[in-house]
């Protein structure tokens, strides 16, 4: 698939996270698609191709991001992909856990989005990733709240943009088979396999991303997505 705007150039999107997991598998999902990407994450991701322009940026450094995205124009879409779980039950949790996920999961997504909106094209896509956690889980209370939060404030945004029409969503995955799944710092919260008795797989994740992405999304804004094999039923 050939994924042109009407001035017949490739579309391009930012993605972040490029370097592992879900944001990996959504980066060469696009670039498989035809579209250029634009890709952030701190370390160089393993996907090599012409189409792929990497800028190393630590998401969690706000000063290292914004000079970044004074550098990036000529957007279609945003997905912001990157994401870190850091777990604790009540009597054990660490404030600084809950600071770093904020920062990554809706301070950045603010960035981000404040930064680029203004030049974005009317009938952009911006995607930001979720989890069905954002309910609520033991042991994961301060990773669900910035979950969360991502809902509100994507829903906030779709309404604002929806005069342009531009759609905001939030993609929410399950259990997903990535690396952050066996951080051994999650250790004592472990997952729980989906009723479809395996996880999630990130392309299965990707696939979703690039549907919201495409022109056959263009009426679904200020929805959350879940993909989760099963888990929510």
């Amino acid at each position: 698939m050939t994924i042109n705007r009407e001035d017949g150039r490739a579309k391009r999107a930012l993605v972040t996270g490029v370097s592992s997991g879900i944001g990996e598998a959504i980066a060469q999902r696009l670039l498989a698609d035809g579209w250029e990407v634009v890709g952030l994450s701190r370390s160089q991701p393993a996907v090599q191709a012409e189409r792929l322009k990497h800028k190393a940026v630590d998401l969690a450094d706000r000063s290292a991001l914004a000079a970044v995205l004074r550098e990036v124009r000529g957007l279609d879409a945003i997905v912001h992909a990157a994401g870190i779980l850091r777990v604790g039950r009540l009597g054990e949790l660490d404030p600084e856990n809950g600071r770093e996920m904020w920062r990554l999961h809706v301070d950045a997504a603010e960035q981000i989005v404040e930064a680029l909106v203004p030049s974005l094209p009317d009938g952009a896509r911006i995607v930001l990733l979720g989890s069905r956690t954002a309910t609520g889980s033991p042991g994961r209370a301060q990773y669900a709240a910035t979950k969360a939060a991502v809902i509100g404030m994507a829903r906030s945004f779709a309404i604002e943009l929806a005069p342009r029409q531009i759609t905001v969503n939030v993609l929410a995955p399950g259990a997903t088979d990535t690396p952050m799944l066996r951080d051994p710092r999650r250790a004592s919260v472990p997952p729980k396999m989906p009723p479809i008795g395996r996880l999630v797989k990130p392309e299965e994740i990707a696939a979703t991303a690039a549907f919201l992405l495409s022109d056959g999304a263009a009426s679904i804004t200020g929805q959350q997505i879940i993909v989760c094999g099963g888990a929510s039923l």
